[in-house]
Order: C-alpha cells, then structure tokens, then sequence
C-alpha cells in the first residue's frame, strides 16, 4: 500500500518539523506550510490525504483556510489550537474539520488521530470521491469541483471523466471508451468520442494553465495526474 502524505500547516517551524519527523519515522509522506496562503496553494497543487492544521497562522487563519478547503476537497483535516477554547473547537467543527487537539499535545496521540482519520476514510469516506491535481469529481453528490470552481457537464461528459479518472495514468483507447461509457450496444459514429472530449475539455482544461487530459495519438486519451509525466 502507498505510503500516506500528509500537509502539516503551523506557523511555528520548531513545532512544524517536530511532527513532520515524527511523521517521518511512522512512514508518511510529509509536506509543510507556515502560513494560510502557501497551505492553500499547497492544498491545490497536490493531493494530500490528510491535513494538519493550526489555527493560530498569519495572514488567513486556520479557521478560515479550513473553510475554503471545503470549497473544493472533503480530505480529513485534524485542527490543533494553542487554546482550550471550547468557541475554537466549535468554530472549527462547524467549518469541516473532521476532529481537534489542543496544544501542548502528546505525539503519540496525534499519531493515533491521523490513523483513526485515515482508516475512516480509506474505509468510507473517499469511496466516492475522484481525484486528479486540483480536479475533484464527488460521485455521491454527483459534481465536478475545479479550482474551487464548480463545473457543469452534460451526463456524458461526466460518465466520459468518471471513466477516465477511475483510469487515471492509463491510456484508454475509443473502443474502450465507447464500450464503457455509451455501452456495448452503440452502433453510431466512433467519433462521438473524439467531440466529447473535445466538450469535456472546454469546460475543465481551456480555462486552466494546467491541462488534465492528454491525447496519445494514434492510441487514445488520459488524464495524468502529473503534467510533466511523459
């Protein structure tokens, strides 16, 4: 199984490279922030699977840098705050962070949160969520988040990347893609394909300096989870 990454965002770098060793040694992953605005870059150039966050950082606050990461991404996120406040507490829960401790914390609990958090969302809570960069499809709520931007699709736009992302990093060629988003029994012009692709890509790649689907030619498309991969 790949190893977890994890964002730990606390301004205090004494703090901040205490846990990303102690990360270490359990075997993630670990990036680090120390402050509102670099985390939620970070946030958006990268996929974590869980985020570290203090709430006491300059510029944004943690409060408000959990707020805008829901807009765009559901990943767990374990809040520490410097004060026994049960109104931060609140606060933070309220804004969809998934559980808290309260400085000064014991490692060895922290380590137990983030492995409490990851079980239960590698047990349910990612089931229905795709993922590619800043690209986040959430089948359940059926939508389609880039950026932080919500993306309309016609249903076969949104089967056509619902299948490309369960298939992320492969090259699907257009039987494939015919066979599995409009059925075995389509009998129409194969370069349906080729024109949703071209729809799909209108409304998610065109807008963006950083593209999703590539085209193989002469073989077919994928989306790359990494846009310097050949």
């Amino acid at each position: 199984m790949r190893n977890h990454k994890i964002l730990v965002i606390e301004d205090e770098e004494s703090i901040a490279s205490f846990i990303q060793l102690e990360l270490n040694h359990e075997g993630y992953i670990v990036d680090t922030a120390f402050d509102g605005i670099e985390s939620l870059n970070k946030c958006k150039q990268n996929i974590y699977d869980l985020i570290v966050l203090d709430i006491m950082l300059p510029g944004i606050n943690g409060i408000e840098v959990c707020r805008r990461i829901r807009d765009f991404s559901d990943i767990p996120i374990i809040m520490l705050t410097a004060k026994d406040d049960i109104s931060d507490k609140v606060m933070g829960l309220d804004m969809g962070a998934d559980d808290y401790m309260t400085k000064p914390f014991i490692i060895d609990e922290l380590l137990a949160r983030i492995r409490a958090n990851l079980r239960r969302k590698n047990d349910y809570k990612f089931k229905n969520i795709l993922r590619a960069r800043d690209l986040t499809m959430n089948l359940e709520k059926h939508e389609v988040i880039r950026d932080g931007k919500y993306i309309e699709l016609r249903k076969k736009e949104y089967d056509l990347l619902e299948y490309l992302l369960k298939n992320k990093g492969i090259v699907i060629n257009r039987d494939q893609i015919l066979e599995n988003v409009w059925g075995y029994e389509y009998f129409g012009d194969a370069n349906v394909v080729d024109v949703n692709i071209r729809y799909l890509r209108s409304k998610i790649d065109d807008y963006f300096e950083d593209k999703l689907i590539y085209t193989v030619r002469g073989v077919g498309y994928t989306i790359r989870e990494n846009s310097n991969e050949e």
